[in-house]
């Protein structure tokens, strides 16, 4: 038996090795691998301190689990949570301003107010919680269901938020993080702790409420086996592809580092969480190999109701990313010196890779790879932005396409150029799923 207090030294000590992860890398100026280096020590966090704590190591996470459910958490042990945590946070804040004699301070960045700030705290808070709750609460597709992806998850939501809309806020998505470093920089400037705080609280009640939507079967007392019904799964499919399209647009209207990285994270992560729930579809040309392939018997009826949810969260995600970039978009198009048809060439090809993929180990027992499936088909996304994204964007995704130009149209920008992305990329799905049923003829069937 694990004692409160072998808890809650669990918590302050992974918090700690989080917080000192962030000064480090943002004092040392790791551009690049910056946010990969603070993703990574809350994984490794996760994997060895999950089984002394649940090793919540963020405010917000235990926050959530309280309002979800005082069977995985009771309030008054959850309020020891968060003091261990953000003491663990000014601890190592302390420490790392000691070690190199300098800190910094914690704001919305030049030219972004607040509002801007909280948006990007709000969003990825949510989905950092909202992945905790998927994968390491959720009866079904939690630890206690046999996962192990858990930590993979949810360290990787920090990529996708991080490089997407840290050169906003500067992406803490943790109180602790943001108590930590304010006080340790009171010298320079002290108070956005607050704000960014309650944004972050804001963010996790938020996804306690999705959560609870998406799986009715996980409130206490609930049948957790019981299939989601068809508005939960409509829902999971709108919250995977607007962040999705946030996460795609935040970072190519902030320069990011890598861009492609984060966009394959937030993919990768949502499928995790959500993939036993809709299927963690998030894209209409997906969406399609799966009804061509006759993979879920649902489709039959419901094909067209999973791309209504993806691209409406895909045209509000643009919508919403365009706001919290004050305005600014970026035309669908091929990259310079490339032409349209190689663009839909381009599109063409992996995302038939991506779709063939998506069948291969999600849909077919005898191939699937239960733990990874959520690795695999995301890397299909790294592998084919990092291959064509000069070429014609690496959209691979109608709902990605319809919320690009229906978003740049402010910025004069046609919008027919994206018929024949949506086009070739639904055409690429449907192909993939005539090559999946002939590659795996005798194999189907014993689904």
């Amino acid at each position: 038996m694990v004692s409160l207090q072998q808890k809650l030294l669990a918590e302050f000590v992974g918090t700690y090795m989080l917080v000192f992860a962030v000064g480090c890398n943002v004092i040392t100026g790791s551009a690049t691998w910056a946010v990969t280096s603070i993703a990574c020590t809350l994984m490794v966090a996760i994997y060895a301190l999950g089984g002394i704590s649940g090793a919540h190591l963020n405010p917000a996470v235990s926050f959530g689990l309280a309002m979800h459910s005082q069977s995985v958490i009771d309030w008054a042990t959850a309020v020891k949570y968060m003091a261990a945590q953000i003491l663990g946070g000014i601890a190592a804040a302390l420490t790392y301003g000691g070690m190199f004699w300098d800190v910094f301070n914690l704001a919305p960045a030049t030219g972004f107010t607040m509002f801007h700030a909280g948006m990007a705290e709000f969003f990825y808070t949510f989905f950092l919680v909202f992945v905790v709750l998927n994968t390491a609460v959720s009866k079904k597709n939690g630890c206690s269901a046999g996962t192990e992806y858990y930590g993979l998850a949810i360290g990787f939501s920090v990529i996708a938020g991080g490089y997407g809309a840290g050169h906003i806020s500067g992406g803490c998505f943790n109180p602790a993080v943001a108590i930590g470093i304010d006080l340790s920089s009171a010298g320079v400037g002290f108070g956005y702790c607050i704000a960014y705080t309650l944004f972050e609280l804001a963010g996790a009640a938020v996804a306690v409420l999705l959560f609870q939507i998406c799986r009715p079967g996980e409130k206490d007392g609930g049948d957790f086996n019981a299939p989601p019904p068809r508005n939960s799964r409509l829902v999971s499919e709108f919250i995977g592809t607007f962040m999705l399209v946030l996460t795609v647009g935040l970072n190519v209207i902030g320069g990011s580092k890598a861009p492609v990285w984060s966009i394959a994270a937030a993919l990768m992560c949502s499928i995790f969480a959500l993939g036993n729930c809709s299927g963690g579809h998030f894209n209409p040309a997906v969406t399609t190999a799966i009804t061509v392939a006759g993979a879920d018997p649902n489709m039959a009826t419901d094909s067209w109701l999973y791309m209504l949810s993806q691209f409406t969260g895909g045209m509000l995600a643009a919508i919403t990313y365009s706001v919290m970039e004050k305005g600014a978009t970026f035309p669908l198009a091929p990259g310079a010196g490339h032409t349209w048809s190689s663009a839909w060439f381009a599109e063409f090809v992996f995302t038939f890779v991506l779709c063939y993929v998506v069948l291969c180990v999600a849909c077919c027992d005898s191939t699937k790879y239960n733990q990874v499936f959520g690795l695999a088909i995301a890397s299909c996304v790294t592998a084919g932005g990092y291959a064509i994204g000069g070429v014609s964007g690496g959209s691979l995704n109608p709902a990605v396409s319809f919320g690009l130009a229906m978003s740049s149209l402010g910025g004069g920008h046609g919008i027919f150029h994206m018929v024949p992305y949506i086009i070739v990329e639904l055409a690429a799905g449907a192909v993939a799923a005539v090559v999946y049923k002939t590659t795996h003829a005798g194999l189907i069937n014993k689904q």
